[in-house]
């Protein structure tokens, strides 16, 4: 159930289309379904605007199967995270028209049209292309979420004219996300640019000394620039989550 299905269940029920029984048995799996393994919480889309979604990883492809049945059935578009091949290819099975992002280890299934954030385009920038794995898990999430984006990839700090050469871009965007690995300079240089919102993600790419992506994690935590909003390593869902968040509290401001 969410904002949309439970105002036309009320409008029903307010003229007289739907009888209280209708309306009982349709409610009657709010806030939450239990199935054994998994309670799945229908009521988040009500509350948070966007519909639990499925962390894959340690999960077997038959729970990430029930669960994605389930809140499909309840008129949710799903989506999967670090979902492992062996269970990307149960969901497939189940859900032909589902959309597999294999390098971003994620599945979408779209069961109702997603709508965009009336505001301008955030901008992804990854600093490396060993970074995309997590590029491509916060892109994905973003769409599903309805928040226009655009890419910018390969612009480090080795080479710091890529990025500078790309201003404008910067410039029009309502939000950047910064992937980096390494030291995690990236994000410091995007935040002395702009006066956007800057969500800055270290990624666990880098030799021994950057210790798994605790490196770029302290140097973002420590950035000059201020204000950059720091998420865990490689947690390219996290950070597309807090995008939308901001972004959709803009959207409703500017709706009102």
């Amino acid at each position: 159930m969410n904002e949309t299905r439970l105002r036309e269940l009320l409008q029903r029920l307010s003229l007289g289309e739907a009888s209280v029984d209708e309306a009982v048995v349709a409610l009657r799996d709010l806030p939450y379904s239990d199935l054994g393994y998994a309670n799945v919480d229908h009521h988040r889309a009500i509350r948070q605007g966007v519909s639990e979604v499925i962390l894959g990883q340690g999960k077997t492809p038959e729970q990430i199967v029930g669960i994605s049945t389930e809140l499909a059935k309840h008129g949710h578009n799903v989506l999967v995270t670090r979902i492992a091949p062996d269970a990307a290819a149960a969901l497939l099975t189940a859900f032909p028209s589902a959309k597999h992002d294999v390098l971003g280890r994620t599945i979408a299934i779209e069961v109702t049209p997603i709508p965009a954030l009336d505001v301008a385009p955030a901008l992804l920038v990854s600093a490396g292309t060993s970074d995309l794995p997590v590029v491509m898990e916060c892109s994905e999430t973003l769409r599903v979420l309805g928040v226009p984006h655009e890419r910018l990839f390969d612009v480090g700090v080795a080479g710091i004219h890529r990025i500078l050469n790309r201003r404008d871009l910067l410039e029009r965007s309502s939000l950047a996300i910064v992937v980096a690995g390494m030291e995690g300079a990236l994000a410091s240089v995007v935040g002395g640019l702009v006066d956007i919102p800057v969500i800055a993600v270290p990624t666990s790419v880098g030799y021994g000394a950057a210790f798994a992506g605790v490196a770029a994690l302290l140097g973002m935590l420590t950035s000059c620039a201020s204000g950059i909003t720091v998420v865990n390593i490689d947690n390219g869902f996290g950070a597309a989550f807090a995008a939308a968040r901001i972004l959709r509290a803009h959207a409703k401001a500017k709706a009102r």
